[in-house]
């Protein structure tokens, strides 16, 4: 029997809200699993403690905040239209269903005004690193680092072109300490200095909409204004350690051993081996891996060749001899190191010019054939065998199950396509929003599937720090290799 539905909606009904909210409810596995309170402690220097209006619960805007990245709601104005007839969000939020929603500006003008210069964000990302470790589901052991553009808030066709002074990287001081001492080694005297009046420079374009962002030009990518997050994940359970925003003209290689020192430091982290892609295949980066003792895998980087000629690997280096032999047999004996920090090996130009394959070698006026040859560039040899053998495939091959994958999840679940604002500061803020959201996304779904203190995802960990342990060990004895 067909019958007329009654309007009952307007009755009214004893209910509970949190018995509306399902219990297997992503937002119920949050609440269980992370205690936001910590967040009123960290602000409360922020506010005022005998004056003014009452203001927002500091812990309700910071979910409000996280609700919006955890969701992939990009706008702040339609999350609190979201809030208004979510009963989960409310739950979450402890609102009850009459209680007004706080308004769009309240967010917007804390995020601006009180918390612009704090370090709250950092230190809630951070926190929740610890709950990770503390849980069991992180443990710093194998740590993969990538980087993803972010496209700024700007017109890439409104710029301007601005000389600006290069900076120093990080590692030229070590660098040029290993210059000096290989110089010195060589019978060589030390280079003259630079002059400090005449900074090099170079020409870079700057946006007038976000002048903090950086006109990225690579291959395969999109040309115009973007930042970068380079993002640090942990290789058991794929939970991200580290997020550093930089300007998208930035190399990836930059900034990475001092965020890998910041994890060292902050978390107390025993990083025994790493994996990155080829874009961190630098001699600077291998040695500051060997120095720190960690076993890296960096993918493999096809070097430039021009062709008809021969490649750089068909001439072998002899490291005790410390020269070069290139394909017809001759021997190229060492010239000096320069400032770069490469050494120059030189043919004998008598040899060169009634060479049969000299035309395949160099065309130079002088008939000199010049190999040069960083002075770390051991180390990085060293850790190219890395990838080659069984425990450095396994590492390798994770590397597209955690970190790749954490940016494809940022990327399609969380908004982490473009910049929500202008400026370095605040897409930095954005990130560690981004990313502490995926956090306690995973931490909830992983504790809530197998408990509290779940076992290490294979026996990789252990397996790799004994690899390691007896590698070094075998590294002692053999003394310098033979190349």
């Amino acid at each position: 029997m067909l019958k007329k539905p009654e309007a009952e909606q307007e009755e009214l009904e004893w209910v509970s809200i949190a018995g509306l909210v399902p219990e297997k409810h992503l937002l119920r596995k949050v609440a269980s699993a992370v205690d936001f309170s910590f967040i009123r402690d960290r602000v409360k220097h922020l506010y005022s403690a005998d004056n003014g209006r009452p203001a927002l619960d500091p812990v309700v805007l910071f979910k409000l905040l996280l609700l919006g990245y955890l969701y992939g709601v990009r706008s702040e104005r339609q999350l609190m239209r979201e809030v208004e007839v979510n009963v989960a969000y409310r739950w979450f939020l402890g609102l009850k269903l009459t209680d007004k929603v706080p308004d769009a500006s309240t967010l917007s003008q804390n995020r601006r005004r009180r918390f612009a210069e704090s370090t709250i964000y950092q230190e809630i990302f951070d926190q929740i690193v610890e709950l990770a470790v503390s849980k069991g589901v992180a443990s710093g052991t194998v740590l993969y680092t990538d980087s993803t553009h972010l496209k700024a808030n700007a017109n890439k066709n409104k710029f301007d072109e601005v000389a600006v002074q290069v900076k120093a990287a990080e590692y030229l001081r070590a660098l040029d300490a290993a210059i000096e001492g290989d110089r010195a080694a060589h019978g060589k005297g030390p280079l003259k200095a630079k002059a400090e009046d005449d900074p090099e420079t170079r020409q870079i374009k700057v946006s007038r909409t976000d002048a903090d962002s950086g006109y990225m030009v690579r291959d395969g990518k999109p040309k115009g204004f973007f930042y970068l997050d380079h993002r640090t994940v942990d290789g058991r359970h794929a939970i991200i350690t580290d997020t550093h925003v930089t300007p998208a003209n930035v190399h990836d290689s930059v900034p990475y051993l001092g965020r890998l020192d910041r994890q060292r430091e902050r978390f107390n982290f025993n990083i025994r081996a790493v994996g990155v892609d080829a874009g961190y295949a630098a001699a600077a980066i291998t040695q500051g891996l060997e120095e720190r003792n960690i076993y890296g895998v960096i993918g493999y980087r096809t070097p430039t060749h021009r062709e008809g000629y021969f490649y750089k690997r068909e001439y072998r280096y002899d490291e005790k001899l410390d020269v070069y032999l290139c394909p017809n047999g001759q021997l190229l004996h060492y010239r000096t190191t320069n400032r770069e920090g490469y050494r120059q090996y030189h043919s004998d130009p008598n040899q060169c010019r009634s060479c049969p394959v000299r035309q395949k070698c160099t065309q130079s006026a002088n008939a000199t054939k010049v190999v040069t040859r960083h002075v770390w560039e051991s180390s990085r040899e060293r850790i190219d065998q890395h990838r080659l053998s069984r425990v450095g495939k396994r590492i390798y091959k994770r590397r597209k199950e955690t970190v790749e994958r954490s940016f494809a999840d940022a990327k399609q679940l969380h908004g982490h396509r473009y910049a929500r604002f202008r400026g370095l500061t605040r897409v930095q803020q954005q990130c560690l929003l981004a990313a502490t959201a995926q956090n306690i996304k995973k931490i909830a779904l992983l504790l809530s599937r197998i408990g509290p203190n779940p076992p290490s995802s294979g026996l990789l960990p252990t397996l790799l720090s004994t690899y390691i342990d007896h590698l070094h060990r075998y590294q002692l004895l053999a003394g310098p290799t033979h190349h």
